[in-house]
Protein backbone atom coordinates (compact mmCIF):
# COMPACT_ATOMS: atom_id res chain seq x y z
CA UNK A 1 0.00 0.00 0.00
CA UNK A 2 1.56 3.24 -1.13
CA UNK A 3 2.08 5.82 1.81
CA UNK A 4 0.12 9.29 1.25
CA UNK A 5 0.95 12.08 3.26
CA UNK A 6 -2.89 13.56 3.32
CA UNK A 7 -3.93 10.73 5.47
CA UNK A 8 -2.59 12.11 8.72
CA UNK A 9 -4.13 15.65 7.85
CA UNK A 10 -6.41 17.12 10.43
CA UNK A 11 -9.45 18.74 8.17
CA UNK A 12 -11.24 20.08 11.81
CA UNK A 13 -9.08 22.87 12.08
CA UNK A 14 -8.31 25.22 9.26
CA UNK A 15 -5.24 25.67 7.91
CA UNK A 16 -2.60 28.32 8.21
CA UNK A 17 -3.06 29.09 4.33
CA UNK A 18 -6.94 29.13 4.65
CA UNK A 19 -6.64 33.06 4.64
CA UNK A 20 -8.86 35.74 6.73
CA UNK A 21 -10.83 38.51 5.49
CA UNK A 22 -7.64 40.96 6.68
CA UNK A 23 -5.09 38.44 5.04
CA UNK A 24 -6.33 37.01 1.48
CA UNK A 25 -5.62 34.03 0.50
CA UNK A 26 -2.16 32.94 -1.72
CA UNK A 27 -3.50 30.88 -4.15
CA UNK A 28 -1.70 28.03 -4.66
CA UNK A 29 0.41 27.92 -1.03
CA UNK A 30 1.27 24.67 0.23
CA UNK A 31 2.97 24.57 3.45
CA UNK A 32 7.10 24.44 4.21
CA UNK A 33 6.94 25.26 0.54
CA UNK A 34 5.60 21.97 -0.64
CA UNK A 35 2.78 22.16 -3.41
CA UNK A 36 -0.40 22.25 -1.92
CA UNK A 37 -2.62 19.62 -1.51
CA UNK A 38 -5.99 19.03 -2.90
CA UNK A 39 -7.37 19.88 0.65
CA UNK A 40 -5.86 22.94 1.02
CA UNK A 41 -6.72 23.85 -2.69
CA UNK A 42 -10.18 23.83 -1.51
CA UNK A 43 -9.82 25.30 1.81
CA UNK A 44 -8.10 28.31 -0.17
CA UNK A 45 -10.77 28.59 -2.26
CA UNK A 46 -13.76 28.08 0.24
CA UNK A 47 -11.57 31.12 2.31
CA UNK A 48 -11.83 33.17 -1.11
CA UNK A 49 -15.20 32.48 -1.68
CA UNK A 50 -16.12 33.65 1.56
CA UNK A 51 -14.21 36.10 1.92
CA UNK A 52 -15.83 37.57 -1.42
CA UNK A 53 -19.48 36.85 0.09
CA UNK A 54 -18.29 39.88 2.88
CA UNK A 55 -16.82 42.00 0.55
CA UNK A 56 -19.58 42.16 -1.40
CA UNK A 57 -22.20 42.36 1.47
CA UNK A 58 -19.86 44.95 2.28
CA UNK A 59 -20.36 46.71 -1.26
CA UNK A 60 -24.34 46.47 -0.86
CA UNK A 61 -24.03 48.16 2.86
CA UNK A 62 -21.68 51.21 0.83
CA UNK A 63 -24.49 51.37 -1.61
CA UNK A 64 -27.30 51.24 0.53
CA UNK A 65 -25.60 54.01 2.41
CA UNK A 66 -24.69 55.87 -0.40
CA UNK A 67 -28.01 56.26 -1.81
CA UNK A 68 -29.28 56.85 1.73
CA UNK A 69 -26.89 59.78 1.74
CA UNK A 70 -27.77 61.13 -1.68
CA UNK A 71 -31.29 61.30 -1.33
CA UNK A 72 -31.02 63.36 2.52
CA UNK A 73 -28.86 65.69 0.28
CA UNK A 74 -31.19 66.15 -2.35
CA UNK A 75 -34.16 66.56 0.33
CA UNK A 76 -31.76 68.74 2.44
CA UNK A 77 -31.75 70.98 -1.31
CA UNK A 78 -35.04 70.55 -1.46
CA UNK A 79 -35.77 72.12 2.06
CA UNK A 80 -33.29 74.62 1.60
CA UNK A 81 -34.96 76.02 -2.02
CA UNK A 82 -38.32 75.66 -0.77
CA UNK A 83 -37.40 77.14 2.49
CA UNK A 84 -35.73 80.31 0.61
CA UNK A 85 -38.26 80.27 -1.52
CA UNK A 86 -41.56 80.33 0.50
CA UNK A 87 -39.97 83.32 2.87
CA UNK A 88 -39.40 85.39 -0.09
CA UNK A 89 -43.08 84.67 -1.35
CA UNK A 90 -45.03 84.72 2.13
CA UNK A 91 -43.11 88.49 2.70
CA UNK A 92 -43.59 89.98 -0.52
CA UNK A 93 -47.50 88.70 0.10
CA UNK A 94 -47.90 89.83 3.55
CA UNK A 95 -46.44 93.31 2.66
CA UNK A 96 -48.81 93.58 -0.14
CA UNK A 97 -51.72 92.72 2.22
CA UNK A 98 -50.32 94.83 4.78
CA UNK A 99 -50.90 97.42 2.41
CA UNK A 100 -53.67 96.32 1.33
CA UNK A 101 -55.64 96.09 4.37
CA UNK A 102 -53.97 99.57 5.30
CA UNK A 103 -55.94 100.78 2.25
CA UNK A 104 -59.31 99.17 2.97
CA UNK A 105 -59.24 100.74 6.55
CA UNK A 106 -58.34 103.89 5.31
CA UNK A 107 -61.10 103.85 2.31
CA UNK A 108 -63.84 102.40 4.91
CA UNK A 109 -63.09 105.24 7.88
CA UNK A 110 -63.67 108.01 4.49
CA UNK A 111 -66.38 105.85 3.74
CA UNK A 112 -68.21 106.09 6.76
CA UNK A 113 -67.31 109.62 6.95
CA UNK A 114 -69.21 110.52 4.17
CA UNK A 115 -72.23 107.97 4.77
CA UNK A 116 -72.06 110.42 8.09
CA UNK A 117 -72.13 113.57 6.08
CA UNK A 118 -74.56 112.10 3.56
CA UNK A 119 -76.98 111.30 6.37
CA UNK A 120 -76.84 114.39 8.14
CA UNK A 121 -77.54 116.11 5.13
CA UNK A 122 -80.53 114.03 4.27
CA UNK A 123 -81.99 114.98 7.93
CA UNK A 124 -81.41 118.65 7.55
CA UNK A 125 -82.84 118.56 3.69
CA UNK A 126 -85.95 116.63 5.51
CA UNK A 127 -86.14 119.00 7.99
CA UNK A 128 -87.38 121.72 6.18
CA UNK A 129 -90.88 122.19 6.75
CA UNK A 130 -92.04 124.70 4.34
CA UNK A 131 -96.04 124.13 5.14
CA UNK A 132 -95.19 125.63 8.35
CA UNK A 133 -93.83 129.17 6.75
CA UNK A 134 -96.06 132.41 7.22
CA UNK A 135 -96.20 135.44 5.55
CA UNK A 136 -93.84 137.43 7.62
CA UNK A 137 -90.85 134.58 7.81
CA UNK A 138 -91.36 132.72 3.99
CA UNK A 139 -88.61 135.51 2.93
CA UNK A 140 -86.24 134.63 6.15
CA UNK A 141 -86.94 130.60 5.98
CA UNK A 142 -86.69 130.90 2.70
CA UNK A 143 -83.15 131.90 2.57
CA UNK A 144 -82.35 128.92 4.95
CA UNK A 145 -83.86 125.98 3.16
CA UNK A 146 -81.81 127.17 0.03
CA UNK A 147 -78.49 127.15 2.30
CA UNK A 148 -79.66 123.94 3.55
CA UNK A 149 -79.92 122.70 -0.13
CA UNK A 150 -76.99 124.18 -1.58
CA UNK A 151 -75.39 122.35 1.29
CA UNK A 152 -76.91 119.27 0.71
CA UNK A 153 -75.39 119.74 -2.72
CA UNK A 154 -72.08 120.19 -1.74
CA UNK A 155 -71.77 117.46 0.37
CA UNK A 156 -73.21 115.25 -1.82
CA UNK A 157 -70.61 116.65 -4.80
CA UNK A 158 -67.88 115.80 -2.69
CA UNK A 159 -68.72 112.38 -1.91
CA UNK A 160 -69.84 111.65 -5.53
CA UNK A 161 -66.16 112.98 -6.25
CA UNK A 162 -64.43 110.21 -3.94
CA UNK A 163 -66.79 107.50 -4.55
CA UNK A 164 -66.99 106.22 -8.44
CA UNK A 165 -70.02 103.63 -7.07
CA UNK A 166 -72.10 107.25 -6.65
CA UNK A 167 -71.02 108.44 -10.26
CA UNK A 168 -74.01 105.79 -11.49
CA UNK A 169 -76.78 107.78 -10.26
CA UNK A 170 -80.02 107.50 -12.41
CA UNK A 171 -81.40 110.91 -14.06
CA UNK A 172 -83.58 113.10 -12.34
CA UNK A 173 -87.04 111.66 -13.59
CA UNK A 174 -85.97 108.36 -12.69
CA UNK A 175 -84.77 107.15 -16.20
CA UNK A 176 -81.36 106.30 -17.87
CA UNK A 177 -81.56 109.30 -19.54
CA UNK A 178 -81.64 109.50 -23.75
CA UNK A 179 -78.32 108.39 -25.78
CA UNK A 180 -76.32 110.66 -27.32
CA UNK A 181 -76.54 110.40 -31.20
CA UNK A 182 -73.14 111.86 -32.91
CA UNK A 183 -73.49 114.69 -35.54
CA UNK A 184 -73.46 113.35 -39.17
CA UNK A 185 -69.95 115.09 -39.82
CA UNK A 186 -68.48 112.96 -37.78
CA UNK A 187 -69.83 110.02 -38.98
CA UNK A 188 -67.39 107.65 -41.56
CA UNK A 189 -68.14 107.52 -44.76
CA UNK A 190 -68.88 104.26 -45.44
CA UNK A 191 -71.57 104.87 -42.91
CA UNK A 192 -73.04 107.95 -44.74
CA UNK A 193 -72.84 105.46 -47.48
CA UNK A 194 -75.29 103.64 -46.45
CA UNK A 195 -77.29 105.98 -44.54
CA UNK A 196 -77.79 107.67 -48.00
CA UNK A 197 -78.75 104.48 -49.94
CA UNK A 198 -81.38 103.93 -46.93
CA UNK A 199 -83.37 106.97 -47.39
CA UNK A 200 -82.71 107.02 -51.41
CA UNK A 201 -83.23 103.27 -52.42
CA UNK A 202 -87.24 103.99 -52.83
CA UNK A 203 -86.66 106.50 -55.03
CA UNK A 204 -84.07 104.44 -57.24
CA UNK A 205 -86.99 101.73 -57.20
CA UNK A 206 -89.54 103.99 -58.65
CA UNK A 207 -86.98 105.59 -61.19
CA UNK A 208 -86.11 101.56 -62.39
CA UNK A 209 -90.09 100.94 -62.44
CA UNK A 210 -90.44 104.30 -64.57
CA UNK A 211 -88.16 103.45 -67.18
CA UNK A 212 -88.86 99.76 -67.33
CA UNK A 213 -92.20 100.70 -68.25
CA UNK A 214 -91.13 103.40 -70.98
CA UNK A 215 -89.42 100.22 -72.43
CA UNK A 216 -92.71 98.05 -72.38
CA UNK A 217 -94.72 101.00 -74.32
CA UNK A 218 -92.19 101.24 -76.98
CA UNK A 219 -91.44 97.86 -77.18
CA UNK A 220 -94.87 97.25 -77.80
CA UNK A 221 -95.12 99.87 -80.48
Amino acid sequence: MPYDDTEFVDHEFPSPHAGTPGNPVRPGAGTAGRAPTREELDSQLTATQQQLAKLREVHEQLERAKSELEEMRRRRAEFQTGRGEMRDELTRGIALLEKAEFDARRDAEQMARSLEGLRSALGNVESVRDETWTEGNWNQELGKALAVVENARMEWNSARLKWTVLGAAPAPDGTAGSPVHAPLGSLPFGQLCRIGLAFSWPLVLIGIAGVAAVVVVLVRR
